[in-house]
């Protein structure tokens, strides 16, 4: 069975990446790219369906021990993880070095006091833990084979093989170091150079170092915004500058239930708040390279612009459940691929529109079919700006006139006459400022309940939706407004769990609700998140603070963040880590040390 959601480290190389569990287990593991079939399907599964485990031996009947302590080293993604056994101290190092060739997972067995009976365990299932492979001898190399795919097993330590699953069962003396190595190729071609573990140690460290240097953020959250810099940096597809929401699918939202979805794309909106705390911390290399992709992505169509693509900028991104699979903690269905990909979400146009607007006041360098992107999007908007959409949380129920939508509207206009009258782009100025307006008008005479002094979450509705925090944060209105206000004093009392975090919106049980799907799901971390920087805002700082430190303690041990918080089972759900919780710590850590509001 899969350790809880939080029991899970990550580990990537910017194409890739891999969760280990605290007990040596890599339950999750897809090759060669983020969106590539997983040769490690545990997570969804079980034990037949892959996984590689490396531990500290133990009796076939009871469960593999936890590791005492784990933490990454320094401001790295390499994970250490260290056991006390009664025969002794034992460490484990776990990494995939950046790379450019062959795609790689390395595991050195370090002794540290004692001499400690180890095992590794691998079982490849590829297909998501559907097809068994051909495993055999090359040369001397273990070499895994299913149709195009071959994995190579490397270690200097004897192996066996026993019920289609390969052993290695050894004692580690204090300072004896023993590596495992898998790396991914082709089937058809040569195999891949042997691997050299501790020259890529090395590197990787090297890398992660150089990279954290470039962070300009040294606020009272350093620790955090870091880590969550580093989760960013490892959800980005180095190849070609996009951004996968998590490296996982089908996490559920509600455990047992069916809200499981495929996060290993690239949403436009997910992008976009990436580029800009990216931007806002000091990595522009990161963000011209997501620009670049998008303007690829889109190409010469923004008329068709999808809210997702692949992580090279595919359009076909069909959804399809895995039956085989019995889903995490029998949360079905298991889904690849994301069927919402053809959705229209009227937001997307305003996100994209801010990160291209941040992109150019940070002084990233011009690009002009960027600037003619941006006013071919606002062209699109003038004809469709007033048509209903799914809107930001992809409801799978009718099309309705969400506020939040309308707003980012208004957003996408309003930052393209900016840029007009900075004099780096051509348009029809006035005509745009009366969309402006007109968008503005119909928003707050259409999406406001004057009774209840709130915005809701559509036209002529009376739910609420916590993307309406997001009303001050974009400048639509000021944070001193009344309607400001009474909508986050709202939200508090009709969203908000026991804990203090915020629902996206109201959910209906056993019923399907306004997302047209039944079940019920857990705090949305994003929207608390949004919740402490409007309080922060409207001069609640100290309110702020503390819902902002009690959203970081939520972190795992590592400091990551899944999707959701479920308050009722006190744990993490949804899909693991989800740049969509990392983005928003970064941002309110930024607003709140900007403030002040910080305890010492």
């Amino acid at each position: 069975m899969a350790g809880r959601i939080e029991d899970y480290a990550l580990i990537g190389d910017m194409q890739t990446a891999a969760l280990v569990c605290r007990d040596g287990t890599v339950d999750w593991l897809c090759l060669p790219r983020f969106d590539s079939h997983a040769i490690f399907a545990g997570l969804l599964g079980t034990e037949e369906h892959g996984f590689w485990r490396l531990g500290p031996a133990h009796a076939s009947d009871a469960p593999p021990p936890t590791a005492a302590r784990r933490s990454y080293r320094g401001d790295s993604l390499i994970l250490e993880s260290e056991w006390d056994t009664p025969r002794g101290t034992v460490r484990v190092i776990d990494f995939m070095p950046p790379r450019d060739g062959a795609p790689q997972l390395i595991r050195i067995v370090e002794g540290v006091s004692g001499r400690v009976p180890m095992r590794s365990a691998l079982r490849m299932r590829f297909s998501y833990g559907r097809v068994v492979p051909w495993v055999h001898k090359h040369e001397g190399r273990t070499v895994a084979v299913a149709g195009p795919d071959s994995v190579w097993f490397d270690t200097e330590a004897e192996t066996y093989g026993k019920s289609l699953t390969t052993y290695s069962d050894f004692t580690v003396a204090p300072g004896e170091r023993i590596a495992f190595t898998i790396s991914w190729e082709p089937s058809h071609k040569q195999p891949p150079a042997l691997p050299e573990p501790e020259q890529s140690l090395e590197a990787t460290e090297d890398f992660w170092r150089e990279w954290v240097e470039h962070c300009t953020y040294h606020g009272p959250y350093r620790e955090a915004v870091v880590r969550s810099l580093i989760t960013l940096k490892a959800l980005t597809y180095a190849p070609t500058g996009g951004i996968v929401a998590a490296p996982t699918t089908s996490l559920p939202e509600d455990i047992g239930g069916v809200r499981n979805w495929d996060y290993r794309y690239t949403w436009l909106r997910d992008a976009a708040i990436t580029l800009s705390s990216l931007l806002r911390t000091g990595y522009r290399d990161e963000a011209r390279a997501w620009r670049e992709w998008l303007l690829r992505a889109v190409a010469g169509d923004p008329e068709n612009l999808q809210i997702m693509y692949g992580i090279a900028g595919e359009r076909e991104l069909g959804e399809a459940e895995l039956d085989w699979l019995p889903g995490y903690e029998a949360s079905a269905p298991v889904r690849v691929g994301n069927g919402a990909a053809h959705q229209l979400q009227l937001d997307v146009y305003g996100e994209v529109t801010e990160a291209l607007h941040l992109a150019h006041m940070t002084g990233l360098a011009r690009n002009d079919y960027a600037a003619l992107l941006q006013l071919k999007l606002i062209r699109y908007l003038e004809d469709h700006w007033q048509e209903p959409d799914e809107g930001i949380w992809e409801v799978r129920g009718p099309r309705r006139h969400f506020v939040h939508s309308k707003v980012m509207a208004w957003v996408a206009v309003d930052r393209t006459i900016k840029l007009i009258e900075s004099g780096d782009a051509d348009g029809p100025l006035e005509r745009w400022k009366e969309l402006r307006d007109e968008i503005h008008r119909d928003v707050c005479e259409k999406g406001y309940d004057k009774e209840r002094n709130t915005f809701t979450q559509s036209y002529g509705s009376k739910e609420l939706d916590a993307s309406l925090l997001l009303i001050p944060q974009m400048g639509f209105l000021p944070p001193d407004d009344k309607r400001v206000i009474g909508t986050i004093e709202a939200i508090q009392r009709e969203l908000s769990t026991q804990d203090g975090f915020i629902l996206r919106y109201p959910t209906q049980g056993k019923h399907e609700g306004v997302d047209g799907l039944p079940g019920d799901e857990g705090a949305f971390l994003a929207c608390s998140f949004w919740m402490a920087d409007d309080l922060a805002m409207i001069g609640r700082v100290d309110e702020a603070r503390k819902l902002f430190e009690k959203l970081l303690s939520l972190r795992n041990d590592l400091g990551l963040l899944a999707e959701e918080w479920d308050p009722r089972l006190q744990r993490q759900v949804g899909n693991f880590p989800q740049a969509f919780s990392h983005v928003p710590l970064i941002d309110t850590a930024l607003r709140l040390t900007a403030s002040g509001a910080y305890g010492g």
